[in-house]
């Protein structure tokens, strides 16, 4: 209540005050997120989806954008990004993944400062704490994936629209609008936190009757969207190319991407737990509600999409409601009591994910095949004019065999492609054009390695399409065959 020489205007600006993080809270979240998500990155071996964004990475920026008119424009601004990137701090594994550690950074600072604006310090302490340590964080943070760049625009974002509801501004519509293009540009799944962000802006105007913030902020999506819209219609036609194989979910499946969302089954449940409490109590349930709405709201939404011809029910997509979540249960474990009561629940949900941190740091960790051994097998045996015959027909593309083991070849090391007939930089494409005639495509190329798939028959030509299948066979035989980890690496040598 403002006394009598206190104007509710003076009143406000006190109130601000209040809510702003004392001391570098949000620093140390900021660093203490950026060591655990660098501490042994380059160790897990590039995994199919990281070796896409090597490749298109990898291209010069005319032959990028042009693959990107025919494949993964929705990735398109993150692969611009990580083109750049790779041009100054070059492309090993840790170096790939350093940008998603730095984003994931970002979005901790963020996600302890939108605790404290709606909460207190006890609950931002809490929430940086448990962001930076949930193995989700450690997953997508060493990923080299736009995932954890969504994560960063949409809290950022999140963080504009409640300053901008407390305090219109025009300038903080205009960065909330900036932030939306962004999110849509990096996926345009992540427009999903439109929904939540709308209900907010609506409870906000039913409370205080202010016309101008529903206006504010029809106007400041609407103008984020602008720019996004030709890449929603771009990514629409390309979406049977690219997600084609997630499949529609049931009920059941919420319960896998609520596991999946965090990384642990064991985290996902105290998250669970510890996210309902502030809704029980007067003090904390409107900012409670809010977060609720913007970690519940795209889960729902996704899947009630996801029931049409295209799905997009799967966690990373969703991703970017993690920060709500990490608020939700540090806000239900700040206001337990006694107060070590609080202390001892979040130590407990680190201590539950602990064996997921330590997974996730092994080499196997996000790609089962040893790409690394098979290139080096390759590597020591090669001849310069040897061909490459890696396992790329039909569905089998999408392991990227290829990839798998080019990425981990010396540059002294280049076999020719023997079946592509047209290179993947020529065609537009992540994939080259595979020859109609893999017999005449053979040429007098002496000896080929080929590069299989583990297969339950133990056959090194595994799945490889029978006509080229057929052509090795009549033209060459099996000099050498190594199995490694998930891979059959053969020489072929000629016969004929």
């Amino acid at each position: 209540m403002p006394t009598a020489t206190q104007t509710p205007s003076a009143v406000a600006p006190a109130r601000a005050a209040g809510r702003r993080v004392p001391g570098p809270d949000w620093l140390w979240a900021a660093l203490l997120t950026l060591a655990v998500t660098t501490f042994r990155a380059g160790t897990p071996q590039l995994w199919r989806d990281e070796l896409a964004s090597w490749n298109a990475a990898s291209r010069g920026t005319g032959d990028l954008i042009a693959m990107l008119g025919h494949v993964d424009a929705v990735s398109g601004l993150y692969y611009l990004l990580l083109h750049g990137w790779v041009a100054v701090f070059g492309d090993s594994a840790a170096m790939l993944r350093l940008p998603s550690a730095l984003a994931m950074a970002g979005t901790a600072a963020l996600t302890v400062v939108i605790a404290r604006r709606l909460f207190d310090r006890r609950t931002a302490v809490f929430a940086g704490l448990l962001f930076a340590l949930l193995p989700a964080v450690t997953r997508y943070g060493t990923e080299a994936r736009s995932y954890a760049f969504v994560m960063l625009a949409v809290t950022a974002a999140t963080w504009l629209l409640l300053r901008a509801l407390d305090r219109p501004r025009p300038a903080r519509w205009a960065a909330y609008a900036l932030l939306v293009a962004v999110s849509g540009l990096l996926h345009m799944v992540a427009l999903l936190f439109l929904l939540p962000h709308a209900l907010i802006a609506a409870m906000r105007w039913w409370r205080d009757r202010r016309g101008r913030t529903a206006v504010s902020f029809a106007v400041a999506v609407a103008v984020g969207l602008l720019p996004v819209v030709p890449l929603v219609l771009l990514g629409r036609s390309q979406v049977g190319r690219q997600i084609s194989w997630i499949r529609t979910p049931r009920m059941r499946d919420i319960a896998g991407l609520w596991d999946n969302l965090f990384g642990s089954p064991l985290v996902a449940l105290g998250i669970a737990a510890l996210a309902l409490l502030p809704l029980a109590w007067s003090r904390g349930r409107r900012p409670a509600v809010e977060l609720l709405l913007c970690g519940a709201v795209p889960i729902v939404a996704v899947y009630l999409v996801s029931q049409g011809s295209t799905s997009y029910f799967i966690d990373r997509y969703v991703l970017f409601t993690l920060p709500a979540w990490a608020v939700l249960a540090a806000a239900g474990a700040a206001a337990l009591k006694p107060r070590p009561a609080g202390a001892a629940a979040l130590a407990a949900l680190i201590l539950l994910g602990l064996p997921d941190q330590r997974q996730l740091r092994t080499e196997r960790a996000k790609e089962t095949a040893d790409g690394r051994a098979a290139a080096k097998i390759i590597a020591e045996g090669y001849r310069p004019g040897d061909g490459f015959v890696p396992l790329r027909g039909g569905e089998e593309r999408v392991y990227m065999t290829d990839f798998q083991v080019e990425y981990y070849l010396p540059d002294r090391v280049r076999p020719r492609d023997v079946f592509a007939e047209r290179s993947a930089v020529a065609s537009d494409d992540l994939f080259p054009v595979e020859c109609a005639r893999p017999e005449q495509c053979l040429g007098d190329t002496r000896r080929i390695w080929l590069v299989t798939r583990d297969t339950a028959k133990k056959d090194p030509y595994g799945k490889l399409p029978a006509d080229q299948t057929a052509a090795l066979k009549s033209h060459y035989k099996i000099a050498e065959a190594r199995h490694v980890r998930g891979l059959y690496v053969t020489l072929l040598e000629r016969t004929s």
